[in-house]
């Protein structure tokens, strides 16, 4: 018997207990007691059901440590509300979670559940939904409503985060006094811009405790999943309630003081600086957003770094799970179903796999994400989303990537930031302008130039890219106010230089489609 099997079963209520028990489905992104019938319900009254499938990892390769929590996180919650009483009926299989939970409601009758997050889950679960096998309750962890989305774009879209953000801050009161924001203003993102020279020291995240169940997912991954991508660290794993504890005292403590000032910044000696890693534990319901937002407001930080993080969580992630469902995964905005406003095609480099590039950025946040499943938001916006756009690359495909690479990436968040804001794949939707940049961006806010042989300020083939796409798509982006400075400075480049814009875009691009180092002295 299996460490985990052992230690339910020593935990488990005797199975004459509770034989009336009301069953719930918890997926693997609801892994919470503090909201839903798990709160409000006596435990000797429940039982769930927890389901791992090798269904979907076969939809995609993700990350060894993505894999590695999903099941370590599900099987020490099974543990925890095992011992609060809590029966369990633990399902494995290869089927996907409607099959397998059909099975389980032809032996236990219907089933309830939350609403879930992933678009996936949702169609995956339609058709046992329809027959009455499943009721689903709402999903208590979110803090916005529909009524509160719709109440804000009652004409649709365009989704812009500033509308959303100051409707559910006069909601919420979040930070507000009086009716008004405090400080006087809504936002201070425009002061947290300053890149990061070493001070004030950055926070290392604090080693984890090892115990069987982990070691024995550990096993389970790299033997069932060994030719999946990344690297699996049984020591950096939050997987129980008291990881998750651990590493929200080590956030508010170590990382929010400096949050604000140094959210944009980057730094090869630190992967997340200042950020707190919660993202994937708010997204897989080990913390709760309420719960951290009401944390981050008790303590005594700075203004621009609490504002900075309820922004974040109350502002953006809210914002984007709403747009996600009610577009279906955008599927209702493209005939295709694949939105691509740019037209983009190209296949993803290997350099996004692991294949050196020669562009020291790129092959060091690509490293970082393979070493650990993580990168804060402007790694993943500046550098690759950046670069992915400036080279084309189709944005399904490079959402796809950042799914599989990332720990904390589902459906309803992933495609979103990629498709909406990382790639410009909606156009003017959902975000004001495409976010691409420069050598310049890069150079101000990180130090990953320094250990480049490329030159930002005069043979870094990105700020050609840079013209170049803005170039290819001047037609496209003529309109847009927040581009008219950049476009007015692209008509009086001289034709020489459009000329060499091109010929290195075309290069870069051919050289990193062929997994070919880039290299200065091969530069047109």
């Amino acid at each position: 018997m299996s460490a985990f099997r052992r230690r339910l079963a020593a935990a488990s209520p005797p199975r004459t207990s509770g034989s009336d028990r009301r069953w719930l489905f918890v997926p693997y992104d609801q892994l919470t007691d503090a909201v839903g019938p798990l709160a409000t319900e006596p435990p000797e009254r429940l039982g769930i059901v927890l389901v791992e499938t090798t269904w979907k990892p076969r939809q995609r390769a993700y990350h060894k440590q993505k894999l590695a929590m999903v099941l370590a996180s599900l099987r020490h919650f099974a543990l925890e509300q095992a011992a609060r009483g809590v029966a369990i009926d633990h399902r494995v299989g290869e089927q996907s979670y409607g099959a397998l939970l059909r099975e389980v409601v032809r032996e236990r009758g219907p089933l309830r559940m939350m609403k879930a997050a992933e678009y996936e889950l949702r169609t995956d679960l339609a058709g046992l939904v329809a027959e009455g096998g499943i009721d689903v309750l709402p999903n208590e962890t979110w803090l916005t409503t529909r009524a509160q989305f719709d109440a804000t774009f009652p004409d649709g879209p365009p989704w812009r985060m500033d509308r959303f953000y100051r409707r559910v801050r006069r909601d919420s009161g979040i930070l507000m006094e009086a009716g008004k924001p405090v400080g006087g203003r809504l936002s201070f993102d425009a002061e947290n811009r300053r890149p990061w020279r070493g001070e004030p020291p950055a926070p290392t995240p604090p080693t984890l405790p090892v115990d069987d169940v982990k070691q024995e997912v550990a096993r389970l991954v790299e033997e069932r999943f060994a030719e999946h991508p990344g690297r699996l660290d049984v020591a950096s794993l939050p997987s129980s309630r008291e990881d998750a504890e651990r590493l929200w005292r080590w956030a508010l403590e170590e990382c929010l003081p400096a949050f604000g000032p140094y959210e944009d910044a980057m730094s090869t000696a630190s992967r997340g600086l200042f950020h707190t890693r919660a993202s994937a534990l708010l997204n897989n319901g080990r913390l709760l957003p309420r719960r951290v937002i009401d944390d981050v407001l008790a303590r005594d930080l700075p203004l621009p770094s609490q504002e900075g993080f309820v922004r974040q969580v109350l502002g953006w992630r809210e914002l984007v799970r709403h747009v996600h469902e009610q577009t279906d995964g955008f599927r209702t905005l493209a005939p295709s179903g694949r939105p691509n406003h740019l037209e983009a095609r190209d296949p993803l480099p290997p350099a996004f796999w692991g294949e050196p590039s020669g562009l020291h950025c790129l092959d060091h946040v690509v490293s970082d994400v393979w070493e650990t499943g993580y990168g804060h938001h402007i790694t993943r916006l500046m550098v690759l989303s950046n670069l992915a756009t400036l080279l084309g690359v189709d944005p399904e495909a490079l959402s796809d990537w950042f799914w599989i690479a990332y720990v904390d990436a589902y459906d309803w968040v992933v495609e979103p930031n990629v498709l909406g804001m990382g790639t410009y794949a909606l156009g003017d939707l959902f975000v004001t302008k495409p976010y691409v940049s420069g050598a310049a961006y890069i150079h101000r806010m990180s130090d990953y130039c320094d250990g480049c042989a490329f030159d930002p300020k005069s043979s870094c083939p990105i700020t050609p890219l840079y013209w170049d796409f803005l170039a290819r798509h001047r037609d496209r982006l003529a309109g847009n106010p927040r581009l008219a400075m950049p476009l007015r400075s692209l008509e009086r480049r001289s034709a020489a230089r459009r000329k060499d814009d091109s010929e290195t875009a075309r290069w870069i691009r051919e050289r990193l489609q062929a997994g070919e180092v880039a290299r200065p002295e091969d530069r047109p």
